[in-house]
Parts: structure tokens; sequence; C-alpha cells
């Protein structure tokens, strides 16, 4: 078996370094992916929608299970956990367990503000690049990220990042869910939960609280911490 650690915006793979260490895991028994266009710029091609995001998921799912012979467990954090419930609803059959944090499939949220800025044409890239590196630092910090991980995540900051960033929030109209992202959340694995930051300023708690009561899922709240509960 392998744990498969799925990040979200704006971060990299680094920001699991901590739960990884906690948890004792060492190489060989996890795959912590790394989003196209986020520490790396995208392959030639990829449009960096939110489908194209779940698709490369899966195929990165698949090869884990090849390499291992097995099912795998999965954590996805924000736009990781988004993604991680859609790669799980189109491959159960890959999955062991589910667990998510800090984001979900809800057709009732309609998106935090910066999300409904970056997926607005032109807004989008003015707030994007009329930001104030340290006054974006400054927002995670308070956001609930770790002052020593805002710090490194933002040196990923970069033109493919952004311009990754605007595609992804606009393929989900902010964020924005309905459809068949909506539909098929039954097909979740039955082995999940959601894990939340008790104070997150960017989704409600109230967010977690009806989606564990609609898909009967076990919710566990991190007291006093935010969007990063996490990793807190």
């Amino acid at each position: 078996m392998s744990v498969v650690f799925v990040h979200g915006v704006p971060d990299t793979p680094f920001m699991w370094k901590p739960l990884i260490s906690e948890l004792g895991l060492s190489d060989g028994e996890y795959l912590a992916v790394s989003l196209p266009g986020f520490e790396h710029p995208a392959p030639a091609g990829f449009t960096c929608t939110k489908d194209a995001y779940a698709g490369w998921l899966v195929a990165q799912i698949e090869a884990e299970v090849s390499r291992t012979g097995g099912p795998v467990d999965i954590v996805g954090h924000d736009w990781g956990a988004l993604l991680t419930s859609r790669a799980c609803c189109l491959r159960p059959d890959l999955i062991r367990t589910m667990t998510v944090s800090n984001a979900l499939i809800d057709p009732e949220y309609s998106g935090h503000r910066l999300a409904r800025l970056w997926a607005t044409p032109l807004v989008g890239e003015f707030v994007m690049w009329a930001s104030k590196h340290q006054d974006f630092e400054a927002a995670l910090v308070q956001g609930g990220m770790p002052a020593s991980l805002a710090r490194h995540e933002l040196q990923h900051w970069t033109l493919s990042m952004r311009r990754s960033i605007l595609a992804l929030y606009r393929s989900a109209r902010g964020l924005r869910f309905g459809g068949e992202w909506v539909a098929e959340l039954s097909n979740l694995p039955a082995r999940r939960m959601v894990l939340w930051g008790q104070n997150d300023p960017f989704v409600d708690l109230s967010v977690a609280e009806r989606f564990s009561k609609q898909w009967n899922t076990p919710l566990h709240v991190i007291e006093n911490t935010g969007h990063w509960g996490l990793i807190e």
C-alpha cells in the first residue's frame, strides 16, 4: 500500500513534509504529487482545467497502484481535496481510503472572494499581478499557513503557477460545482473522512458539516486552526 498526497493552491508537495514526518512514512511508502504548472511548468498542451487535473491525478494513482500492487490511501487539501474527491469518484476501485481537508465539492458553496476574483477575466489578472508579494504572504499566514511554509511556497509564485491557478479557477467558475462532479459523488469510496481547520477563513465549517451529513462521512474538526489546519 501507499499514501498519495495531493496539494492545493498555492502550494507544492513541500507542504506535506511535516505530516509525512509525523506519520513516519519512508521513501517508497508515499507519493506526494506535484500538480502541473505549480512547482514546475505544465507540459505543452495541458489545459490546467479542473477536468484536466482530475484526469492527470487518476493517471498518477493508476501508476502508484501498478507500482505497489494495491489500492492507495489518498489525502488531499484545498484544491487537492477537490481533485482527490473527483478522482475517487472516477476510479473508486483504485482507492482504499480517502481523506480530504478544507475543501469539498458542494453545489451550495459559491467560492471565497479571491476565488471569484481569479475566475473573472481581466479582473483576475489584475488582482494576481497587482498583489504585493509580502501582502500575499501575510494573507496566507493570516489564513492559517505556517509562516515558514508561506515563505517556501511563494518561491514558486511564478508566472506558470499564476496562469495555472487562473485557468483552474475559471474552469470551475470560481468554486461553483455542478453536473457530474456533484452527481457522481455517490461513487465516493466507502472508507472516507473529512478533516477541517475550525477557523478556516476561506471555506466555512458549515460546508464540511453539510457534506458530512449529506454523504454520511465522518468529520473531524481540528480546533483553533485555519485553512491549513492539517499542517498546523
